[in-house]
């Protein structure tokens, strides 16, 4: 626990930097190996099927977002995507559970794993498009972050709708230690 010596309270807001940081790093990284890899086993070679033709890993460069949507804006997700990195940074102490910090780490992480194609990639810096290698029926062909980034979203999302507001995480935390000595 973390104690405001000014305000004489505790709070868990270091553990959730900590997740914050600790899962946007491990989306980051897996997102970064596997775009790697599907690079290396996938450039110029037909789709594979993984499992039928439900998943199929298909190598393919999206200059724009979900669905290709934006194609000739790449520079304004570049931005929105260095604005989102930030915030989740500054917020990161500051969320009000666990499962928040899980959330912004799967966002943020997905969204730093996409910002590095923007940044470094072909056509050129701050355009660059980002590599997407999974297809599932057809939908879509994303990747790795895409899909943190959409499980983040939707777990935020169900958080901010049916978590109530007054949960207070040091308050949970004190009383779950209190149980444990009571037993």
């Amino acid at each position: 626990m973390y104690t405001d010596e000014s305000a004489g309270t505790t709070s868990a807001r270091p553990r959730t930097r900590a997740i914050v940081a600790i899962v946007a790093a491990i989306v980051f990284l897996v997102d970064q190996a596997t775009k790697i890899i599907s690079l290396a086993a996938l450039e110029y070679r037909q789709p594979v099927e993984v499992l039928g033709d439900w998943v199929v890993l298909f190598l393919t460069r999206n200059p724009g977002a979900a669905f290709s949507i934006g194609t000739n804006a790449t520079w304004i997700f570049t931005t929105v995507q260095i604005v989102f990195v930030i915030g989740a940074a500054y917020v990161a102490n500051k969320l009000p559970s666990r499962a928040m910090a899980l959330a912004v780490g799967l966002i943020g992480g997905g969204t730093a794993g996409n910002l590095l194609d923007r940044l470094f990639r072909e056509p050129g810096f701050y355009i660059g498009h980002v590599v997407d290698f999974i297809s599932v029926r057809g939908f879509a062909v994303f990747n790795i972050a895409d899909s943190a980034i959409t499980i983040g979203v939707i777990l935020l999302i169900g958080l901010l709708l049916f978590e109530p507001a007054d949960v207070d995480v040091a308050e949970a935390e004190a009383a779950e230690a209190e149980e444990r000595r009571d037993a």
